[in-house]
């Protein structure tokens, strides 16, 4: 994800949130320090990392109201992150169809063990 797109996704996130003019502030000043310095091509990792280091810009540090918002935000995509592991985890031990072929195999063992004895 480029880091204008997750930039303007967290601030989207922040209005839904209700977040104070001073957070959405801090978001829009580090959009466009972005934008100008082409953060069109530079790639994000998570909308969680990008939180976090937010977070831990002085204004969030001097600005409890800041700090606050974004911990909100913090906590909602960690719960987010935890639900998708969660349905990832349960996908996973589905239990999934046997292919023909190895119902053909254990049909040939079976041929051949009266045979063996």
């Amino acid at each position: 994800m480029y880091l204008t797109d997750a930039l303007q996704r967290i601030r989207q996130r922040l209005v839904e949130n209700r977040a104070r003019p001073e957070t959405l502030a801090l978001v829009d000043s580090v959009l466009a320090t972005a934008q100008r310095a082409g953060g069109d091509q530079a790639q994000v990792r998570s909308l969680l990392e990008l939180v976090r280091r937010l977070m831990r810009t002085p204004q969030a540090n001097s600005n409890i109201v800041i700090y606050d918002d974004l911990a909100v935000l913090e906590e909602q995509l960690v719960q987010q992150a935890a639900q998708a592991a969660a349905a990832r985890a349960q996908e996973e031990e589905r239990p999934l169809p046997k292919p023909k072929k190895y119902y053909r195999q254990l049909k040939e063992r079976e041929r051949r063990k009266p045979g063996e004895s």
